[in-house]
């Protein structure tokens, strides 16, 4: 694999139109369906489509360390293509910004052996070390609540949000999992402030982000981690 920057997405073939909705990464069910009534009666009968993914659920995890400005919270960049082509449709808000990557926590989907909220955790400590080298114990990682629907409309996944502490830790180089939608990706630290700062600005604009940084805010002041300092320098 190259060093060099991914600049852009070349799209080879768009199949679309002959691809069946029940292959590949995304499943698509186009379903006919109606209302059922507690008086027995039923509606017209309508179109409904439900996008499964290859696992039915995910773990997002927010990775933190106690650093000599305070909280640090590790991003990284994804290299995210159906947010880049948006660039191919007209919003009704004009959106400038490219979205070749995107910025948001370590995230990965459920496997088939992840069972019960101990297979969520076993979860999250992989992919904390596939995707950002640190090695943790399943028992480190802390359930945020309870799952959420990322678009219940038309997705059935639901995310759980954890939090994992890396503070002291050393990071080997994250293995990823070698597929080309891992190729630039990389890792950085943001200081509380900051990290508060690009959701507020739009600089990060990813859900899962955001809610588990509130989150982990809003915990019971008893089990919160205290800030060595209110500063807010940047951490490498």
């Amino acid at each position: 694999m190259s060093d060099a920057p991914v600049t852009d997405l070349d799209v080879v073939e768009d199949f679309t139109s002959t691809g069946r909705c029940d292959e590949g990464f995304l499943h698509v069910r186009r379903l006919r369906v109606r209302n059922l009534r507690a008086d027995g009666s039923k509606s017209d009968v309508y179109r409904v489509d439900v996008v499964d993914r290859p696992r039915l659920d995910a773990v997002a995890v927010l990775v933190w360390r106690r650093g000599e400005s305070g909280l640090e919270f590790l991003t990284r960049q994804n290299l995210r293509p159906a947010a880049h082509f948006r660039k191919d449709k007209v919003p009704n808000v004009p959106d400038e910004r490219p979205h070749l990557f995107c910025e948001e926590i370590v995230a990965g989907l459920l496997e088939t052996e992840d069972l019960g909220l101990a297979g969520v955790r076993h979860r999250a400590t992989l992919e904390v070390l596939e995707e950002a080298g640190f090695q943790v114990p399943p028992e480190a990682a802390e359930l945020l609540g309870p799952p959420f629907f990322v678009a219940p409309g038309i997705i059935s996944e639901k995310i759980f949000l954890t939090a994992v502490e890396v503070t002291g830790l050393q990071a080997a180089a994250p293995e990823g999992d070698g597929t080309p939608l891992e190729e630039g990706g990389s890792t950085r630290w943001r200081p509380r402030a900051q990290l508060e700062a690009a959701l507020a600005d739009g600089t990060i604009q990813d859900a899962k982000t955001e809610l588990a940084f509130r989150r982990f805010l809003a915990r019971a002041p008893s089990s919160a981690p205290v800030p060595l300092s209110s500063s807010t320098s940047v951490s490498a």
